[in-house]
């Protein structure tokens, strides 16, 4: 699959401004600031396809960004707290407006900090993609920063929470790139799956 022949092609405010679910999905979730952003851009070889914000809770719209076999969907950073109750409830509607679609997502990247355990936030995404039986894994950005006593500590505790549910993690770098071709391959993978559904 060419991962690096891609275009930014719309940025969705409203749930009425969402792109036509012509192609297989391949969809970006996380907090603000856990690199979602620089996840996407190393994922296509760019610098600055998805921008990255030194602001949590900058980006406000759904993107999405088009290559050949399918479609890169950059979901809104979630739980940042000086966001306003409006704008809040506007995200809301707008993911609302988004997962309610009948999309044809291929896989939900759900994305978390490795140094960290996963919010009360996190926590919410994940059941809503149980729930909703969405075909997702897990990948903990920022592993580069933990020492290997500690990435041996935190991939021991991502694996007992999610080995027994059967849910994938990858620990993955930004900065290294470790993690990157094996994330490759699975997206790979679930568009190849989806195309043939």
């Amino acid at each position: 699959m060419n991962f690096q022949s891609v275009e930014f092609e719309a940025a969705a405010g409203r749930a009425d401004q969402l792109k036509k679910s012509d192609l297989p999905e391949v969809v970006f979730a996380g907090k603000s600031n856990v690199g979602k952003s620089s996840l996407i851009n190393k994922l296509v070889s760019r610098k600055a396809l998805a921008r990255v914000s030194a602001t949590p809770g900058k980006t406000a719209t759904i993107n999405f960004f088009r290559l050949p076999a399918c479609r890169l969907v950059d979901l809104p950073g979630y739980g940042y707290a000086k966001v306003s109750q409006n704008e809040k409830q506007r995200w809301a509607k707008l993911m609302q407006g988004y997962f309610d679609d009948d999309r044809r997502i291929a896989l939900v990247v759900q994305i978390l900090d490795m140094r960290h355990e996963p919010t009360a936030d996190d926590f919410d995404m994940i059941n809503f993609l149980i729930e909703r039986e969405l075909p997702f894994l897990v990948v903990c950005t920022k592993c580069d920063k933990l020492n290997k006593t500690q990435f041996a500590a935190q991939e021991n505790y991502f694996a007992s929470l999610f080995d027994e549910h059967g849910i994938e993690f990858i620990p993955y770098s930004s900065q290294t790139g470790f993690g990157l071709e094996t994330l490759k391959q699975r997206i790979e993978n679930a568009v190849l799956g989806c195309a043939d559904r």
